[in-house]
Parts: structure tokens; C-alpha cells; sequence
């Protein structure tokens, strides 16, 4: 969700001026539905009457055909699945015109969350008994650090940001943008809550999509030395309790990785990779993203993985296929290599 702790928000207002304000009158409805006030955006499958969602394309069909959004912006060819009491914005860059309505909505440059751990307004943090402030520590506004916590030397924890009890924060780690649980180590270096990396216009005007998600850290996650994990574009990036991440690993926006998981270093999931529970994710590891892997599966070193996996799966090889496959195809290889070289 987009949460007006970390990104502030214009405030409520009626369709026909926000798209006004957007600069795209064209799209200003005819009818009496213009009225209808929008409180935020959000994604579809979390927006209520009062939102307005985006469906750009065709692989947001299902969620649109469910979505209680107010408003919808979408391409043409999603017309008839627009619900019955949805309005809809018909635009030829769909994506396009939502983040314009997003950067008028919320119009802080996401990167000006940088200056607020600085800023001198707004309340004070909370820090509770025994937690430990080190040397050269920043706590910005509004912060809350709870009861036991150590934050390290030179770690920033941003506006807005909250820290559960007995948790651990390294050295030079930065904290933006998020919710830490309880009982949480995080190492030396790490970056929580940075910038999701979402560009339109790909390769010509490389357009930042603004970036108003959340990063939620549950209770017992470990996360290792210089890993980022990126906070969601609309919705939350999630890392589920007891799940351990080594260093040097990339969680990009909107991941969604389950409780007890293991991924273990220099590996790099892309943007809405979904980790079901007890995932294991061997080093070197990656995703192309908007894929499931399920519960309980073992993805093998170096595997890169572009497409969804059932639960128990256990793949590997680049790009993944299922473990037995892998060794037979490997197994065959070696004796064409081997005949080749006799036969020489």
C-alpha cells in the first residue's frame, strides 16, 4: 500500500481535477461518475471504491475482472473486463498516464525521503528503554526504535521507519521506507527500502516510475552484509518470518519471499518473484521476475529461473529445468564430448 507515513499525499479529491492536475484532460469522464472522489492509488487487487488502480495490459486481466477499485486506467484491450460500477480511463499509454496521476498525487520526488532524515519538523522518534543508539547513528523523524534494539554506528533509519524489540541493525546500514520486526539482524551495509528499479520508455527516455511502496521485514528474518531489498512500487515487498538472506543478495520491488526461507549469497530476485515457505535458493541464483516458485523447493546454484515452479520443485541450470532433466541433459553432453574426442 501506498502509506502516508513515508510519502505524502495532496489529499482527497474529485476525478475531473486530479486529471486536470495530471495533464490529461482527454481522459476526464462525460458523465456524472466524474464526482467520485479518490482517496490514493493502489494495486487491484487491494483497491476499494474510493482508489484509482492500473491495468496497463493483458496480464492484469484476472485482477481487474476482481478489482473493487473506483477507477481504472487501462489499455484498450482490456474494455470488457472492466467491472460494472468501475470507471474506466481508456489511454494509450496506460502506464504512462498512471504515473503522472501518481507523481501529482504524491508529489514529493521519492528520492526527497534522502532529505526528511534531516528534516527538523515533524515527531520526534521514539526510542524505547535499552535500545542502544551507537556513534554517529541518524534516527529521522517520527522513527520508533523499540525496547532492546542496537543500531550501529553510522546506520541511518529513516522517517517514519519502525524497528521492532531486540532487533539489530549493523554498521552503515539504511533503513527507508519500512517496517522491521522483532528479533531482526540486519549486517553491516545493507539497504532496506531503497528505490524499486522501474523505468517506462524503456531504452529512450527511461522514465522513473515513482516508487511508493513498503518494505515489511518480519520477526527472526536475518539479512546479510551489503543486501538490498527494494521497496515495492505500490504495494509491499515482504520478507516472511525466519527467513535467512545472505550478503550481497538483490530483492527487487514487490517480492513477496514466505516464512523460513534460505537465499543464499549473490543471488538476485527480480521484481514480484513470489518465494513460497521453506524456499531454498542456492548461491548465484536468479529470477526474471513476476514468477511463483512454491513452497518447500530447492532452486540449485547458479540456476536462473523463468517461469513458475510448483511446490517441492527441485530445478537447476540455466534457465531452470527440473533436477533429473537437468543431470540427464548434462549426462549427454559429456558423452558427445567424450565420442567427439576418441573419435579425434
Amino acid at each position: 500500500m501506498v502509506d502516508i507515513r513515508f510519502h505524502p499525499f495532496v489529499g482527497v479529491m474529485r476525478l475531473e481535477p486530479l486529471l486536470l492536475g495530471a495533464g490529461h484532460p482527454e481522459l476526464v469522464p462525460s458523465d456524472a461518475l466524474e464526482q467520485i472522489e479518490i482517496a490514493g492509488a493502489e494495486e487491484l487487487a487491494n483497491a476499494g471504491p474510493a482508489h484509482i488502480a492500473l491495468a496497463s495490459n493483458r496480464k492484469y486481466a484476472e485482477a481487474l475482472v476482481a478489482t473493487e477499485a473506483g477507477v481504472v486506467v487501462i489499455g484498450k484491450a482490456l474494455r470488457d473486463k472492466v467491472p460494472v460500477g468501475t470507471i474506466a480511463l481508456v489511454a494509450d499509454d496506460p502506464h504512462g498516464v498512471f504515473a503522472d496521476i501518481l507523481d501529482y498525487l504524491y508529489p514529493d520526488d521519492t528520492r526527497a525521503i534522502l532529505r526528511k532524515v534531516s528534516d527538523e519538523t515533524g515527531a520526534e522518534p521514539i526510542i524505547e528503554a535499552d535500545a542502544v543508539i551507537s556513534p554517529g547513528a541518524v534516527i529521522g523523524r517520527g522513527a520508533e526504535i523499540g525496547a532492546g534494539c542496537v543500531i550501529g554506528p553510522n546506520a541511518v533509519i529513516g522517517a517514519g521507519v519502525a524497528i521492532g524489540r531486540g532487533s539489530i541493525i549493523g554498521a552503515n546500514v539504511t533503513v527507508e521506507c519500512a517496517y522491521i520486526g522483532n528479533n531482526v539482524v540486519v549486517h553491516s551495509g545493507a539497504r532496506i527500502g531503497c528505490e524499486g528499479f522501474g523505468w517506462l520508455d524503456h531504452g529512450h527516455g527511461n522514465r522513473k516510475i515513482p516508487q511508493l511502496g513498503r518494505v515489511i521485514v518480519q520477526d527472526r528474518v536475518e539479512i546479510g552484509a551489503n543486501s538490498t531489498i527494494d521497496r515495492g512500487a505500490l504495494g509491499d515487498t515482504v520478507i516472511g518470518e525466519g527467513t535467512k538472506i545472505d550478503n550481497l543478495v538483490q530483492i527487487g520491488h514487490n517480492c513477496q519471499i514466505g516464512r523460513n526461507c534460505l537465499v543464499a549469497a549473490m543471488s538476485g530476485l527480480s521484481g514480484t518473484t513470489t518465494l513460497g515457505d521453506g524456499v531454498l535458493m542456492g548461491g548465484g541464483t536468479g529470477t526474471s521476475g513476476h514468477l511463483s516458485i512454491g513452497a518447500g523447493s530447492v532452486v540449485h546454484g547458479r540456476a536462473a529461473v523463468t517461469k513458475d515452479w510448483p511446490a517441492g520443485s527441485k530445478i537447476a541450470g540455466a534457465p531452470a529445468q527440473e533436477i533429473r532433466d537437468f543431470w540427464r541433459e548434462t549426462a549427454a553432453l559429456r558423452r558427445l564430448t567424450k565420442g567427439d574426442e576418441s573419435e579425434s
